[in-house]
């Protein structure tokens, strides 16, 4: 794909760089495509894909932070991302690389604008609002209003987070009204171009409506009640994604059922160089067999703090969903079987190695080469409305919405239930053998008391439920929900969820990234107006409680 250094670069890089031989090549001479010849449907499809393995394989880093994942005993320390020790480096790929994926959605937008063609139109604009959430999401500031103006704007100015996200839920109410009118699906080749619904305008109104809820959720630290009940009354008619009846793994390949509600990205993805399924091909195995993944394994803080694994016992069955069996196991056990790493610990070479400890690409995430990629589950949904209905927002049953929450999780991992079900789960029953402490089921549990007590729940749940799967998600509840609302705010958990490393030196979970280095070159004065970031202390807007 095409190698962008700054939106500086952007309008040179696209007229100049070419494509790897991957999924819908929208360019027949790599060496002189222009703006011009391209339309909505050759961009959008393309644009779709490339979304999509950003999601999938982006988050790796934040799966470390939130207790998800950690190195492998076969690799070394890695003191930037274990250290929390950040520079204009790390994790550059976000900033250059979600630039060049919305700048094709802007062209498409722009395009279909042109032609009148208002489903390709709100594809986009979901698409962008996705992206720029992402952005938002790690930087706070960045280019919007003029990222994307090359002729005028070569060095785009940053606006602020708080009015990017006003802007981006505008975007999308203008995409729920575009998708819910008559007419919309007369645009040309509606089936071919929508790689998420093939062609169902309907859901890709639920799809904006549920991105809309998550970023009021975000912002739930910096926006009135008032407000975000109105916000959210607006589109109440059009609903959320919901619809989950079967298991991710049962639909994999083919996500155009009604089984799931879900947005999943199925270009057709193959057994082959670069057209695997993105998550299956960064975490499990490439096009020729071999295994891919060495370095993340299971973390500990899942593994023993969540899943209460010990010896044959353990707590909840969805450890054997989001983790696969260690290849050669050093005890014949369950703890044996599903060993994993301290985050950042610094362990002798004699000690467990990667074949060794879990791998992370479990049974219900990594089911072939070909499966649909997940961009939007119905699981994150039906947390995202159990938290609105704790916070008065959107009407319900705030204990009905949890266990939906929780079933769907159980449901969508496919977890067999002669050997534990949701209503077991919640009552502190399982296959395991071991019947958690009342102080287990209060921390993590029991949806009772106060309201703050009640969010802290349902997002320690979710947490929990977004197990590789979202790490990213994790990470923004983590720095959002503070007070009472924080999750693992006991000391024994985040003793136990803070990097081991020691070049740690009582840093904490990074707040933000830094700046990437490009625009430190090629957009110095305005990056430099946003004056000195310090991911320990500079904070994204909505992150606005006391520490």
């Amino acid at each position: 794909m095409k190698k962008l250094l700054s939106i500086f670069f952007i309008a040179i890089l696209f007229v100049s760089a070419g494509c790897k031989k991957s999924f819908f090549d929208i360019n027949q001479n790599p060496n002189s495509p222009t703006e011009e010849s391209l339309t909505p449907e050759l961009l959008l499809p393309r644009a779709t894909v490339r979304a999509a393995a950003k999601i999938a394989n982006s988050y790796s880093n934040y799966g470390g932070w939130m207790g998800y994942w950690a190195r492998s005993g076969t690799y070394g320390a890695n003191q930037s991302q274990e250290g929390y020790t950040l520079d204009a480096s790390f994790e550059s790929d976000e900033w250059t690389g979600w630039y060049d994926i919305l700048y094709d959605f802007d062209i498409a937008e722009k395009k279909a604008t042109e032609k009148g063609q208002n489903y390709y139109i709100g594809m986009a604009k979901v698409f962008k609002a996705i992206g720029f959430m992402y952005l938002v999401d790690q930087y706070n500031n960045v280019p919007y209003t003029e990222a994307f103006d090359l002729q005028n704007h070569l060095t785009p100015k940053y606006d602020k987070g708080p009015a990017i996200y006003a802007d981006l839920i505008a975007q999308l109410n203008t995409a729920i009204e575009l998708f819910s009118a008559d007419g919309v699906d007369a645009d040309p080749g509606i089936p071919t171009v929508d790689k998420v619904y093939g062609g169902d305008a309907g859901q890709w109104a639920k799809l904006a409506n549920t991105l809309k809820l998550k970023l009021l959720i975000h912002e739930s630290e910096v926006i009135s009640d008032s407000e975000a009940t109105s916000e959210l009354a607006s589109t109440a008619s059009v609903g959320y994604l919901n619809t989950l009846t079967a298991s991710y793994s049962s639909h994999a390949n083919n996500p155009f059922g009604g089984s799931d509600e879900g947005a999943y990205v199925q270009p057709g993805y193959q057994a082959d160089n670069l057209k695997q399924n993105p998550f299956w091909d960064s975490y499990d195995t490439d096009f020729t067999g071999s295994q891919v993944n060495d370095y993340w394994r299971a973390n500990n803080f899942m593994l023993q703090k969540v899943f209460g694994v010990s010896g044959n016992s353990y707590y909840d069955e969805r450890l054997f969903s989001v983790y696969d069996e260690a290849r050669t196991p050093l005890a014949q056990t369950i703890s044996g079987y599903y060993s994993g790493a301290n985050f950042g610990e610094v362990t002798p070479n004699t000690g467990p190695q990667a074949v060794n400890q879990s791998d992370v690409s479990g049974p219900s995430l990594a089911i072939s080469a070909t499966q649909a990629q997940w961009i939007f589950t119905v699981v994150e949904s039906r947390f995202l409305q159990a938290e609105a209905i704790a916070r008065g927002w959107i009407p319900g049953d705030g204990e009905d919405a949890f266990e939906a929450a929780v079933e769907s999780s159980f449901t969508w991992l496919g977890v067999p239930e002669q050997y534990q079900t949701w209503e077991m789960y919640l009552a502190g029953e399982s296959d395991g053998g071991i019947i958690p402490s009342d102080a287990y089921k209060a921390r993590f549990l029991n949806y009772t008391g106060s309201v703050s007590n009640r969010i802290r729940i349902i997002a320690t749940q979710k947490h929990i439920a977004l197990a590789g799967i979202n790490n990213f998600e994790s990470w923004v509840d983590y720095r959002r929900l503070d007070g009472d609302e924080a999750i693992y705010s006991a000391a024994d958990e985040q003793a136990a969820l803070l990097s081991f490393s020691p070049d740690r030196n009582g840093k904490n979970i990074p707040l933000r990234l830094i700046y990437s280095q490009t625009e430190y070159n090629y957009n110095a004065a305005n990056v430099a107006a946003e004056g000195t970031i310090n991911p320990q202390s500079s904070r994204i807007f909505w992150d606005a409680g006391a520490r």
